[in-house]
């Protein structure tokens, strides 16, 4: 269980257990040597035995306590397949870093000098780097996804221009299953910094809905109408109604703006819901009267009558009227 400490005598037993006996063996050569008087060679030669052999020894105990710790902080995540290959690298780190830790520790006290050592294989190390930049970015970004956790297998995601539900999170890639029905191998670098939009973690669903009614609606029923969609919205068991208002008058509308929530993450409660209240203001506009608008233009001549009758005359009556205003 998360937030459940591990069992603390049974990681202790563990420990003991690890404790070799030829260590114990050693310990008790050397332990005894000190109450000896022993040339300098086989003093130093039993005390370097000691040293390797309590520094591995260590090394083995570290080991257990932090398969322990790790054990524990990541027991959520053990469950689920697809984290089974990150939380094994995970350990894999933490155990090379411990075995490290004590091997540096153990030539420092052997007499080696580390600092250059440390160095000859840094500079090994950022050639080695150089050479799988890109594979050891994916694999941080793998670490980075189990660790942050931004989704998990089952979540469906949406980043640039590619969407669909995650079916497998890898070492280098993330596979994701579109809509469309093929599944997109991602690398994690590349998804991780990208901007993901997870719909798998939305309680509730936003719509914006604008209608648009003719100009010719009365009054009366304009003012009517943002109440009418209200009790419309609020008929409906999953969904609840924040706003409508009479936004703008429109180009070829007189337009209205209504805002509600869908209370379900799943699609197609969301598309059923939004499909129920648009049936019903439907229905209610056909009921009283009220015209939805659509896109038009209304031309207005002014004086279209003389208009008329000034081409109907031709060139004749300016003739006439020419003829007389002559003398």
């Amino acid at each position: 269980m998360e937030g459940q400490e591990p069992h603390w005598p049974t990681v202790l037993h563990e420990v003991v257990e690890r404790t070799s006996t030829l260590f114990l063996i050693i310990a008790a050569i050397y332990a005894g040597s000190l109450f000896l008087e022993l040339p300098a060679k086989f003093q130093s030669l039993i005390s370097s035995a000691f040293t390797i052999a309590l520094f591995i020894q260590l090394a083995l105990w570290a080991d257990r306590i932090a398969s322990a710790v790790l054990a524990w902080r990541l027991a959520p995540l053990k469950a689920k397949s697809a984290m089974r290959n990150a939380l094994s690298l995970i350990q894999f780190f933490v155990r090379v870093a411990v075995w490290s830790l004590a091997l540096l520790l153990l030539f420092e006290n052997l007499g080696f000098d580390v600092t250059a050592l440390v160095a000859g294989l840094g500079n090994r190390g950022i050639a080695i780097a150089l050479a799988a930049q890109s594979v050891l970015g994916d694999l941080f970004s793998s670490l980075a996804i189990v660790l942050d956790r931004p989704f998990e297998v089952g979540d469906f995601i949406v980043f640039g221009d590619q969407n669909g539900t995650v079916e497998k999170i890898g070492i280098k890639t993330t596979r994701i299953r579109s809509l469309s029905g093929e599944q997109i191998a991602c690398s994690n670098t590349d998804l991780m910094n990208s901007r993901i939009h997870n719909f798998k973690r939305m309680a509730e669903r936003r719509i914006v809905l604008v209608l648009g009614v003719t100009y010719d609606t009365p009054g009366t029923k304009l003012e009517s109408i943002p109440a009418m969609v209200k009790e419309i919205v609020e008929a409906q068991s999953q969904a609840r109604f924040d706003r409508s208002h009479f936004r703008s008058f429109g180009d070829s509308a007189l337009e209205f703006e209504t805002v509600y929530w869908v209370l379900s993450a799943d699609y197609t409660v969301y598309m059923d819901v939004q499909q129920a209240i648009n049936f019903a203001i439907f229905r209610a506009f056909e009921a009283d009267g009220i015209e939805f608008a659509f896109p038009s233009r209304t031309l207005y001549v002014p004086n279209l009558t003389d208009a008329v009758r000034a081409a109907a005359a031709g060139p004749q009556d300016k003739d006439a009227k020419s003829r007389q205003a002559s003398p």
